[in-house]
């Protein structure tokens, strides 16, 4: 015959009265403290006052140079740090309205798709990009941005660097190498031009790393292909400069 499951088992009664036993000797006991400690005096406490501290002597330290402060070096005319023209070439008709600055739609405008951009961009804190731009020979055109994030939720420059090179990396016919000295940077060659009907190919080359709060950024494009030296060299002397 099958016991009701709603029916204690055998010996859980005897169980249930020891349990309760003990439960009432513990309130028992627990008021019998309360009252004897309710009687005694109470315990005064320390003093709050501390012995005072002298006040060390001597100057402060002296605040760091530019060399080993990188913040104090990004904080003032990011302009100052982008490589210069090289001597022969000519400034990029492209950049002459710019005064070396891009603001924030100028730098969503050369995004295949802005708008998306703009919400990631903004969700990174984007702060200022400095920008610089020459034309060489008969094709040869080079740009590079310095793109400076507030940084106050998370790494952007870092992850702004990660999302080119990601993008790189899926074109096909590239070649990439690391940048020395930047920890992830990469510099990128792609063998296989661009090409419309009615112009020339467009081969094309980038580099991108990250140091502190800013993404740095190389383009370059030419109708020939681009030697790999001519990129990283590039990149490591833009890299030295922050």
């Amino acid at each position: 015959m099958e016991v009701p499951e709603d029916r204690p088992r055998p010996g859980r009664r005897t169980a249930l009265l020891i349990a309760g036993a003990a439960v009432l000797g513990l309130v028992a006991g627990t008021c019998v403290g309360y009252l004897v400690q309710a009687d005694r005096a109470p315990t005064p406490l320390p003093p709050l006052s501390q012995p005072v501290l002298a006040q060390a002597g001597g100057e402060g330290p002296e605040p760091l140079s530019a060399a080993q402060d990188r913040g104090l070096r990004t904080e003032g005319d990011l302009r100052k740090l982008l490589l210069r023209k090289p001597a022969g070439s000519k400034a990029a008709d492209w950049l002459e309205r710019t005064d070396g600055w891009l603001d924030f739609p100028a730098y969503l405008g050369d995004f295949t798709n802005p708008g998306d951009r703009f919400r990631r961009t903004a969700d990174d804190e984007f702060r200022r990009a400095a920008v610089v731009g020459w034309e060489s020979g008969r094709s040869l055109t080079v740009e590079i941005r310095l793109v400076q994030f507030r940084q106050d939720n998370k790494p952007a420059a870092a992850d702004s660097s990660d999302e080119h090179q990601r993008w790189a990396d899926y074109q096909e016919g590239t070649d990439s190498w690391g940048i020395p000295g930047t920890g992830s940077g990469r510099a990128y060659v792609h063998t296989r031009p661009h090409t419309e009907p009615g112009y020339e190919p467009q081969y094309s080359a980038e580099a991108h790393a990250s140091r502190g709060d800013v993404a740095m950024e190389i383009w370059i494009y030419d109708s020939k292909p681009i030697p790999k030296k001519t990129i990283m060299d590039l990149a490591e002397r833009q890299m030295e400069r922050l």
